[in-house]
């Protein structure tokens, strides 16, 4: 069999070869808390940094409209992948709704816009976790070290967590995540208590010439506002590259997804609303650490300190949710031969470790490229933002499609708004992309993106697209949705890859 290939859709497959996917297998050990504890983890830090910089750019009530919008469009986006991650319990998530959907071509672009949605995020929060942790322990002990330094030890410890084995990754992302929620009413209730509270402290950012206290930049504004409202939920949508890992997919990921939107809105408000109560808005216009500076606003600063080291822990509960993304999603392209097969190989605790130091290098290589710039944090922000907002309009078309491609698929799970909710996510993620295409101040961001898909590109148009494999995604796809589905009970790379390879066409 070595010498069967398959030619199609432009693509060529190729054997896989003995014990290929032996060397590639995942672990079932998630549940319904392990789920929900991964996509709270994956976010929380959206509440403790990040958010803020919106407050700049359109000030309290502009953000407020923009985190409005952005809501919608999570509850969108969540139902209708929650209805194909369901009916394509793969590790692919959004590459495999892309590939099943739109063909190779589509299955790249999409997955590698994931790819760079999550290694920048991991970059982001690795480079807020830094400002955090330098912060307190600067304040408790006189120790102040070079950004640097944090990103190399921040890096190295979780690329260990998570290499270590997947029923450890649940397991800490559920503890970190009960963690950070209680960190932030704890927060609440110390600044309730304390009098600390002043709710027109919100409007506090001087209007512009014709805006208002409540839109200070007026209507644009809002449109700025919208890549930072992201920031409240964005990572949520990372669920279905657990599909593999988790013991009913079909049931778990959509329930898990939802109540975990649900856990973040109600998480996001209180940060929003209470936050800026205490300092200001324009005291976290432009923050890196906003709940430590709401902390030391009511409180001795030694014990502020102490407070914002648990706070901390939200940081790097997202740390390890979105370090896990990014090694699924490389992984499941690797094992389908769009990236370099390495990438895929799991080893005996059986979790991707070669595409999780990888992601840890390019991420850490990036920040040292920006971080001579001012508001380096922001502009490494706007590039996972710009690399979701791709993603989710991608998925939404997939799921308009695969409803049409393939009407008789097996559905555990049915999306309650169907076509509207997936077009309306699609419209609200379409005017995000545009928000960040028109702000001049993250031209960079655009310009950096524009680069990695011309690379990415390139090499798959010219090398990887001869040499793919027929992982689960692919087989799905090429067998128009008759193979893939309970993978469990299913051994890849045996009969039906054999019965493909000699001569199925799409």
């Amino acid at each position: 069999m070595a010498d069967d290939k398959l030619k199609t859709s432009g693509v060529t497959y190729n054997q896989a070869g003995e014990g290929y996917f032996e060397k590639r297998q995942l672990v079932r050990t998630a549940g319904f808390w392990g789920l929900w504890g991964l996509g709270i983890a994956a976010v929380i830090s959206g509440d403790f940094s990040g958010w803020n910089f919106g407050l700049g750019e359109a000030g309290w009530g502009g953000l407020l409209i923009a985190s409005i919008v952005i809501t919608v469009l999570y509850f969108g986006m969540l139902f209708s992948i929650g209805e194909i991650a369901a009916a394509m319990p793969h590790t692919g998530g959004a590459y495999s709704f892309a590939r099943a959907s739109m063909g190779p071509w589509g299955g790249f672009v999409t997955g590698f816009a994931e790819t760079i949605e999550y290694v920048f995020t991991t970059a982001v929060i690795v480079y807020f976790s830094a400002s955090y942790a330098d912060a307190v322990t600067a304040e408790l002990f006189g120790l102040s070290m070079p950004a640097w330094v944090w990103w190399i030890i921040l890096y190295a410890i979780f690329v260990a967590l998570n290499a270590w084995g997947a029923e450890l990754s649940f397991k800490f992302a559920l503890v970190v995540a009960i963690i950070s929620i209680g960190i932030l009413v704890l927060f609440a209730v110390l600044a309730i208590a304390n009098g600390a509270i002043d709710f027109g402290r919100l409007l506090d950012i001087p209007a512009e010439a014709g805006g208002s206290s409540f839109l200070p930049f007026g209507i644009l504004g809002i449109l700025y506002a919208l890549p930072f409202a992201m920031w409240f939920y964005l990572g949520i949508e990372e669920l279905p590259l657990a599909a593999e890992e988790t013991h009913q997919p079909g049931r778990d990921i959509p329930k898990a997804g939802i109540w975990g939107l649900v856990t973040l809105v109600a998480t996001g408000a209180l940060v929003f609303f209470l936050n800026p109560a205490v300092t200001g808005s324009a005291a976290l216009a432009a923050s890196g650490e906003p709940l430590l500076d709401g902390f030391r606003s009511f409180m001795p600063a030694d014990l502020a300190a102490v407070l914002s080291g648990f706070a901390l822990i939200g940081l790097l509960a997202s740390l390890q949710g979105i370090m896990y993304a990014y090694g699924r999603n490389m992984y499941s392209l690797s094992r389908a031969g769009y990236y370099p097969k390495a990438l895929s190989l799991t080893g005996t605790r059986q979790t991707p470790y070669i595409a999780l130091v990888t992601g840890a290098v390019i991420g850490f290589v990036a920040l040292l490229i920006v971080q001579w710039n001012e508001g380096a944090g922001d502009v490494v922000l706007n590039i996972a933002v710009w690399g979701a907002v791709l993603a989710y309009m991608l998925q939404m078309i997939s799921f308009v499609l695969l409803r049409r491609k393939f009407p008789n698929a097996r559905r555990p799970w049915v999306s309650p708004t169907g076509n509207a909710g997936a077009i309306v996510a699609f419209v609200i993620a379409a005017v995000t992309f545009v928000a960040v295409l028109i702000n001049p101040t993250y031209r960079p961001a655009i310009i950096a993106t524009v680069v990695f898909y011309a690379i990415g590109l390139l090499v798959f148009g010219l090398y990887t697209r001869h040499r793919l494999v027929l992982s689960p995604e692919e087989e799905y796809a090429v067998t128009g949705g008759l193979h893939g589905f309970e993978l469990d009970k299913e051994r890849l790379g045996g009969t039906i890859e054999d019965e493909i390879l000699k001569g199925h066409t799409d």
